[in-house]
């Protein structure tokens, strides 16, 4: 058993946590983009994979791959070994930010807990569509095949 679905736009990594002083407190919250991206992520999931969600104890492989866009003042020369996945980002978000922004918002829909994650897979790529493509494999079932 797997679900695929893929997130458009700009791949984004997880925010580290701000803090903020109140008075003789210091409170900690998640920055803006994290939360919407978030947000958007699990919004993905529901409409392309519906209400599935896999069993609690079962382990998963976690396959990601994250399309960046190619910069605007790129030679045709360097485009096309970008195109042909020669050359790839060596840009921010961090390939595991990228992972732990998607494994953290998919927590309580697509499975119980990301600790349920055994294997996984971030991989990044240019692409005229930005966008990341997220595969969820239940690794047991997958072994059966």
């Amino acid at each position: 058993m797997q679900v695929k679905f893929t997130i458009q736009g700009e791949p984004k990594g997880k925010g580290r946590p701000r803090f903020a002083k109140q008075g003789k407190y210091v409170r900690t919250y998640t920055p803006d983009d994290t939360v919407y991206y978030e947000n958007l992520v699990k919004m993905e999931y529901i409409r392309q994979c519906k209400d599935f969600k896999f069993a609690d104890d079962t382990q998963l492989d976690m396959r990601i791959m994250a399309y960046y866009s190619i910069p605007a003042r790129t030679s045709k020369k360097r485009k096309k070994l970008m195109v042909d996945k020669i050359l790839r980002p060596t840009k921010k978000p961090d390939w595991d930010n990228i992972g732990k922004i998607v494994a953290d918002s998919l927590n309580g829909i697509a499975y119980r807990d990301d600790a349920q994650i055994v294997d996984s897979m971030v991989r990044k790529f240019y692409s005229e569509n930005p966008r990341v493509e997220v595969k969820i494999i239940d690794i047991l079932k997958k072994e059966k095949q």
